[in-house]
């Protein structure tokens, strides 16, 4: 591609299924489209968890183990009370919190505008066998389950970002 090329054709592998690791996925791919760029989704282990009825709109942040993790006030969390018991619950309901206050949808609500905009939403064949997550337990805008190979045929000529 060269150097001032636009870009015209995206595919985000989403491969984490917590609530912080959604939104970056959803987010890049909202963006690429109100830019007129094609894009590809492919939802894969527990990012399948993002593309699956029962567990979209209840996705947790996960604390144990984030490092990035902040407080109210840009404060630092230590890593040690992420194991404190209900603390993903409150990290949780925190960011659900702010998500809303900039005006983003739930992700059930983005999958849907993401797909409505053109955008094309994949499940990773091998995760839901593993998983045993069948094509009904899948949000309505899930275009197929393919395999990896699928996937990059759909993806050729494509900018990839994994997450």
């Amino acid at each position: 591609m060269a150097e001032d090329e636009p870009i015209k054709k995206m595919s985000i592998i989403c491969s984490k299924g917590s609530l912080d690791m959604a939104y970056p996925g959803l987010i890049l791919a909202n963006a690429a489209r109100m830019s007129g760029i094609e894009v590809n989704l492919f939802f894969t282990f527990w990012g399948l968890d993002i593309v699956t009825k029962k567990r979209m709109n209840r996705l947790k942040v996960g604390t144990v183990g984030n490092p990035a993790m902040r407080l109210p006030g840009n404060l630092p969390f230590p890593t040690w009370m992420g194991a404190i018991p209900f603390m993903s619950h409150i990290a949780t309901w925190m960011m659900r919190r702010e998500i809303a206050k900039l005006d983003q949808p739930p992700v059930g609500e983005y999958l849907e505008m993401l797909h409505d905009a053109g955008a094309k939403l994949y499940a990773c064949k091998m995760a839901a066998d593993m998983m045993k997550v069948e094509r009904d337990d899948l949000a309505d805008g899930v275009d197929d389950i393919i395999g990896a190979m699928e996937f990059y045929e759909v993806s050729a000529g494509a900018q990839m970002i994994f997450i």
